[in-house]
């Protein structure tokens, strides 16, 4: 009961590791037992901390990762701002029954007889090439994930060629024809939470403009956006709710084959109800699509008032 309580209490404030599958939070221990006397359950912080790492969850140090350079450091009222949005609008669309996604690419996985981070129980290790040189691999994967929050469930997609808004928005679309709709019949509105950069960056007009053309637009739906701000992106649920969990199932297995990989994908499971799906796409994606500001101005395209550049609801012209 205490468990499953504090696990609800976290359930907006987790980040964590897309490889390993560590979590933490930006919540005290302090803070969050006194969130839970709300619910007549009197512990105190320590007994929070031990609650939390049965959770799988850690106290972290710093650690070197920001970008250095000329970027102007994000504003951490602008950044908690935004933190607090998310979770209202994750809240109301559960609410309402309307689905929510989060989405992002992960690492890019080189197919062939190469070393895969992590162990695993063998009688032998398996021997695998002494170098990862690209010449040697078969190709590449380059899996594009989105996790299906309300349902816990995961579909990837595949891609061998490069990681494109194109490449995200079909990802996204073959997601709602082959499960969305199906899981969400009466649903009329989208939320996709997602990183600031990358193939669905914030500042991608080709992420907009195919997210119009190829999905509010043929579905007739509303489709509502928030980005994660820089140097937030473990923040997302894809990361550690659905990546971790696959990294886990194919850790020290070499990625032989692009079958090993949908294999792995395929039967990663969690004690909590995780499923995933994938499929493996062959398109030829080209890099450097542009997007005039001609076509930019026929999408109906609603920028939020405080954080207009994080988020932003694009509507089919239909509705």
């Amino acid at each position: 009961m205490i468990l499953e309580r504090i696990h609800e209490l976290m359930r907006y404030e987790t980040a964590g590791d897309p490889v390993t599958g560590l979590k933490w939070t930006r919540k005290t221990t302090k803070k969050l037992a006194v969130e839970l006397a709300q619910y007549r359950i009197h512990i105190s912080p320590n007994t929070v901390g031990r609650l939390l790492k049965a959770l799988d969850y850690r106290l972290r140090v710093n650690y070197k990762a920001n970008e250095s350079g000329n970027r102007k450091p994000v504003d951490p009222l602008r950044r908690d701002e935004q933190f607090r949005y998310i979770k209202s609008r994750r809240i109301e669309f559960g609410r309402r029954g309307h689905p929510v996604i989060s989405v992002d690419s992960k690492k890019k996985e080189l197919i062939g007889n190469f070393k895969n981070a992590g162990r695993s129980w063998q009688r032998e290790p398996i021997r695998v090439n002494d170098h990862d040189f690209h010449i040697d691999a078969e190709g590449r994967a380059i899996p594009y994930g989105i996790y299906d929050e309300q349902q816990n469930r995961g579909y990837v997609v595949i891609g061998t060629s490069y990681e494109t808004p194109a490449f995200a928005v079909d990802s996204i679309v073959e997601w709602w024809c082959k499960i969305g709709r199906k899981s969400y019949p009466n649903a009329q509105e989208l939320l996709i939470l997602a990183d600031c950069g990358g193939a669905n960056g914030y500042r991608s007009r080709a992420w907009k403009y195919r997210l119009y053309r190829e999905l509010c637009e043929p579905y007739e739906l509303s489709v509502t956006v928030c980005h994660y701000p820089p140097g937030a992106s473990k923040w997302n649920p894809v990361e550690h709710r659905l990546f971790s969990e696959i990294s886990k199932n194919w850790a020290g297995r070499p990625l032989t084959s692009y079958e090993t990989v949908l294999k792995y994908i395929r039967t990663t499971r969690t004690e909590a109800g995780l499923t995933v799906d994938a499929h493996l796409v062959n398109m030829i994606y080209e890099k450097g699509e542009s997007v005039s500001t001609a076509q930019m101005a026929t999408i109906p395209l609603a920028k939020n008032e405080q954080l207009p550049d994080w988020n932003y609801t694009i509507q089919s012209s239909r509705m």
